[in-house]
Parts: C-alpha cells; sequence; structure tokens
C-alpha cells in the first residue's frame, strides 16, 4: 500500500491505464513529473509488482506496462497491524477522492460528447440482496468479466478499430453502511 500511496505513482498508474507501453519519458509528459523522477517511480512501483518492464529499450527508453488491469484496496481491516491499517485507510480515502474528482469532471462535460460515447457515458445505482460469501463471489464475477479484456490492454495491435480506454469506477459497500450492521 505504500508503494502505491504517493501522488506520482498514483498519476503514473493512471497514465499507464490510458496508454502503454511508456517509457519514464513519455510518462513523464503526461503526469507532470520528470523523466529522473518517473524512473524512480516506476522502478518503485515495479518493485511492488504494479508494473512491469515492457521489453525492448533500456535506461529512460524503456517501456513500462502495468502488471495488473487494475488494483482494489481491500477493508482496512489488516490483520491487526495498527500501521497497515491506517495506511489502508489513509490510501482508500486518497483513491475514492480521486475516482469521485474525475467522476465530477466527466459529469460536467458529458453534455459535450458525441452521441455514441455519451449513451455509453454512464451512471447507476443498484442494490441487491446478498450474504458476505455471495457479495464476495459477485466481485470474482465482475473481476472475470474485466479480465476478457486484458489482452487489449497488454497487446495494443489487438484492440478493435475506435477503441478508446474506458474506466470503470466502482464502488461496492452495504447499502446500510452509515448506521450500524450487524456482523
Amino acid at each position: 500500500m505504500r508503494a502505491v500511496a504517493h501522488p506520482t505513482r498514483l498519476a503514473l498508474l493512471e497514465a499507464l491505464a490510458r496508454r502503454e507501453p511508456l517509457t519514464a519519458s513519455e510518462a513523464a509528459q503526461m503526469v507532470g513529473e520528470s523523466p529522473t523522477n518517473c524512473a524512480f517511480h516506476l522502478r518503485t512501483l515495479a518493485k511492488y509488482g504494479f508494473v512491469e518492464e515492457a521489453g525492448g529499450g533500456t535506461g529512460r527508453s524503456r517501456p513500462w506496462r502495468r502488471a495488473h488491469i487494475g488494483f482494489s484496496v481491500e477493508g482496512s481491516d489488516s490483520a491487526g497491524d495498527p500501521e497497515a491499517t491506517i495506511a489502508a485507510a489513509a490510501l482508500s480515502a486518497v483513491l475514492w477522492d480521486s475516482w469521485l474528482e474525475r467522476i465530477r469532471k466527466v459529469a460536467a462535460v458529458r453534455s459535450a460528447f458525441p452521441e455514441h460515447w455519451n449513451k455509453i457515458t454512464s451512471f447507476a445505482e443498484s442494490v441487491f440482496y446478498l450474504t458476505p460469501e455471495e457479495a464476495e463471489s459477485f466481485q470474482e464475477d465482475l473481476n472475470a468479466f474485466f479480465l476478457r479484456y486484458r489482452d487489449r490492454l497488454d497487446d495494443p495491435s489487438l484492440r478493435p478499430e475506435g477503441a478508446v480506454p474506458m474506466e470503470l469506477v466502482q464502488f461496492t459497500f452495504p447499502a446500510d453502511a452509515l448506521r450500524p450492521l450487524e456482523d
């Protein structure tokens, strides 16, 4: 969690989600940092398994890609480790704020989208009655669905003509989360 809980590293992961592979120099232009700083943060992300070398380069010309299609931060209970619990809560807050801000920005400009993109830029609320075990299975099924498109992230030549990066930000929580829950 500490590896990703840095603004530059989060920006690099977002940049790689939109276009990859990226060299440190290319990433620097996208995130507004120096190539040296981006190279350092890319190596740190690689150390903890968030990114990996894409092959075919050296030094600052070394291309990087995300090692996973996305990531999630599990609940803040980190097996009784108070520091890990605090780090998970802090990272969760940063991520939620970042995602919500992007959603607000999209909502503000959505009316200017071409009709075909406006139609699929959506928001929805759904309520399901699930046991904790069913909710976990639901999450696993959703993740399996998204992984069907992983090859397009790994290999840009597999992207159909007209394909653009689509972002799905999903929040799953007990609908009664603001009142005390029974275990």
